[in-house]
Protein backbone atom coordinates (compact mmCIF):
# COMPACT_ATOMS: atom_id res chain seq x y z
CA UNK A 1 0.00 0.00 0.00
CA UNK A 2 1.25 3.81 -1.36
CA UNK A 3 2.11 5.61 1.90
CA UNK A 4 -0.10 8.46 0.54
CA UNK A 5 -3.22 6.01 0.70
CA UNK A 6 -2.19 4.77 4.13
CA UNK A 7 -1.90 8.65 5.71
CA UNK A 8 -5.26 9.05 3.71
CA UNK A 9 -6.56 5.84 6.00
CA UNK A 10 -5.25 6.86 9.20
CA UNK A 11 -6.38 10.92 9.13
CA UNK A 12 -9.79 8.95 8.33
CA UNK A 13 -9.36 6.61 11.05
CA UNK A 14 -8.36 9.13 13.84
CA UNK A 15 -11.23 11.63 12.33
CA UNK A 16 -13.75 8.75 12.66
CA UNK A 17 -12.67 8.25 16.55
CA UNK A 18 -12.98 11.48 17.54
CA UNK A 19 -16.26 12.12 15.87
CA UNK A 20 -17.38 8.65 18.29
CA UNK A 21 -15.47 10.25 21.69
CA UNK A 22 -17.65 13.61 21.03
CA UNK A 23 -20.83 11.88 20.58
CA UNK A 24 -20.11 9.38 23.59
CA UNK A 25 -19.45 12.94 25.62
CA UNK A 26 -22.69 14.12 24.45
CA UNK A 27 -24.12 11.56 25.40
CA UNK A 28 -22.69 11.06 28.79
CA UNK A 29 -23.67 14.89 29.41
CA UNK A 30 -26.97 14.16 28.35
CA UNK A 31 -27.56 11.41 30.53
CA UNK A 32 -26.58 13.09 33.58
CA UNK A 33 -28.41 15.74 32.73
CA UNK A 34 -31.83 13.67 32.90
CA UNK A 35 -30.80 12.21 35.88
CA UNK A 36 -30.48 15.29 37.39
CA UNK A 37 -33.76 16.33 36.59
CA UNK A 38 -35.61 13.36 37.27
CA UNK A 39 -34.32 13.51 40.96
CA UNK A 40 -35.57 17.46 40.78
CA UNK A 41 -38.68 16.40 39.80
CA UNK A 42 -39.30 13.66 41.81
CA UNK A 43 -38.67 15.92 44.63
CA UNK A 44 -41.17 18.26 43.60
CA UNK A 45 -43.62 15.84 43.00
CA UNK A 46 -43.34 14.45 46.74
CA UNK A 47 -43.87 18.00 48.20
CA UNK A 48 -46.87 18.62 45.85
CA UNK A 49 -48.30 15.00 47.35
CA UNK A 50 -47.17 15.59 51.16
CA UNK A 51 -49.16 19.39 50.63
CA UNK A 52 -52.18 17.27 48.92
CA UNK A 53 -52.47 15.18 51.90
CA UNK A 54 -52.07 17.39 54.26
CA UNK A 55 -54.80 19.44 52.41
CA UNK A 56 -56.96 16.30 51.30
CA UNK A 57 -57.23 15.11 54.90
CA UNK A 58 -60.41 15.32 56.78
CA UNK A 59 -61.25 16.37 60.63
CA UNK A 60 -63.18 13.48 62.02
CA UNK A 61 -66.37 14.69 63.43
CA UNK A 62 -67.25 13.17 66.78
CA UNK A 63 -71.01 12.34 66.36
CA UNK A 64 -72.88 13.89 68.84
CA UNK A 65 -74.88 11.26 70.04
CA UNK A 66 -77.18 10.70 73.48
CA UNK A 67 -75.58 8.19 76.10
CA UNK A 68 -78.53 5.72 75.33
CA UNK A 69 -78.20 5.43 71.17
CA UNK A 70 -73.93 5.45 71.34
CA UNK A 71 -74.62 2.34 73.58
CA UNK A 72 -76.94 0.66 71.43
CA UNK A 73 -75.24 1.65 68.32
CA UNK A 74 -72.05 -0.24 70.04
CA UNK A 75 -74.22 -3.21 71.45
CA UNK A 76 -75.40 -3.73 67.41
CA UNK A 77 -71.52 -3.23 65.89
CA UNK A 78 -70.38 -6.21 68.62
CA UNK A 79 -73.29 -8.47 67.49
CA UNK A 80 -72.29 -8.27 63.80
CA UNK A 81 -68.72 -8.85 64.42
CA UNK A 82 -69.66 -12.05 66.24
CA UNK A 83 -71.84 -12.55 63.42
CA UNK A 84 -69.12 -12.04 61.11
CA UNK A 85 -66.50 -14.04 63.16
CA UNK A 86 -68.98 -17.24 63.62
CA UNK A 87 -69.77 -17.48 59.81
CA UNK A 88 -65.67 -17.15 59.49
CA UNK A 89 -65.03 -20.28 61.60
CA UNK A 90 -68.29 -22.09 60.16
CA UNK A 91 -66.56 -21.71 56.78
CA UNK A 92 -63.10 -22.98 57.85
CA UNK A 93 -64.32 -26.20 59.76
CA UNK A 94 -66.70 -27.08 57.01
CA UNK A 95 -63.67 -27.16 54.80
CA UNK A 96 -61.55 -28.66 57.25
CA UNK A 97 -64.22 -31.69 58.07
CA UNK A 98 -64.78 -32.38 53.80
CA UNK A 99 -60.88 -32.98 53.63
CA UNK A 100 -61.43 -35.83 56.22
CA UNK A 101 -60.04 -33.79 59.19
CA UNK A 102 -62.13 -33.98 62.39
CA UNK A 103 -60.76 -31.44 65.62
CA UNK A 104 -59.66 -33.82 68.05
CA UNK A 105 -58.82 -36.97 65.79
CA UNK A 106 -55.99 -38.21 64.66
CA UNK A 107 -55.57 -39.69 60.73
CA UNK A 108 -58.39 -41.19 59.64
CA UNK A 109 -57.02 -45.22 57.97
CA UNK A 110 -58.40 -45.21 54.40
Amino acid sequence: MKPKNLSKKIRRLEARLQKGAKKLAKLKQKLEAAATAGAAKKKRKSAVRADKASAAKKVKRKLNLRPERRAELAAAMKARWAAKRAAADATTQTASTEQGFIPGQGPQPQ
